[in-house]
């Protein structure tokens, strides 16, 4: 099953912390082979078509910029390592005045680590996202599934569903899941 199907409160997602800041780790397997799947989330044509607008260097030790369409923020990342089609680490931080429209967290520096593994004719992907607020985990959680949901719309050559509605499905589930970490 794909992450956009039985979308009830299935959760992709698991929380913890670690040295203080929280961790957001994603894991769902996406019917298409490793190669299709690196390249919806590294090709910058077929990024913008799910999760948001990237311009700059996306090669090793390059800097980028990205602006996430469902949260309407802009982001400075640099590829941290990049081993193609298997394994991609990036770094980002909300830009200083993408937070002065809104009304998030203050600007943090996240890790974003990206693991595809070959599972028959399928792939499965791994996303851990570190160094998030822990007061803000469960919107994180929320929020990475909701990636990994319009992901799967896009590999099946859909539209992504309804954010807000779907939103408001998760935040609860993932709101048990930051209770929990201690």
């Amino acid at each position: 099953m794909d992450a956009s199907e039985g979308r009830g409160t299935r959760l992709l997602g698991t929380l913890r912390s670690a040295d203080g800041a929280g961790v957001v780790r994603i894991e769902e397997r996406y019917d298409t082979d490793v190669e299709d799947l690196w390249a919806a989330i590294t090709d910058p044509d077929r990024l913008s078509r799910w999760h948001g607008r990237v311009a700059g260097d996306l090669h090793r030790g390059g800097a980028f910029r990205l602006h996430v369409e469902a949260a309407d923020i802009d982001v400075d990342g640099r590829v941290q390592e990049c081993e193609p089609p298997h394994r991609l680490v990036v770094t980002t931080r909300e830009t200083d005045e993408s937070y002065g429209k809104g009304e998030g967290v203050p600007p943090f520096d996240e890790t974003i680590e990206a693991t595809l593994s070959p599972d028959g004719d399928g792939t499965i992907l791994v996303i851990e996202v570190r160094g998030l607020p822990l007061d803000a985990i469960a919107a994180y959680g929320a929020g990475w599934q909701l990636h990994a949901e319009d992901l799967a719309a896009h590999l099946a050559g859909r539209q992504p569903g309804d954010v807000g509605s779907r939103w408001q499905q998760l935040v609860p589930a993932y709101r048990e899941l930051a209770a929990a970490i201690t």
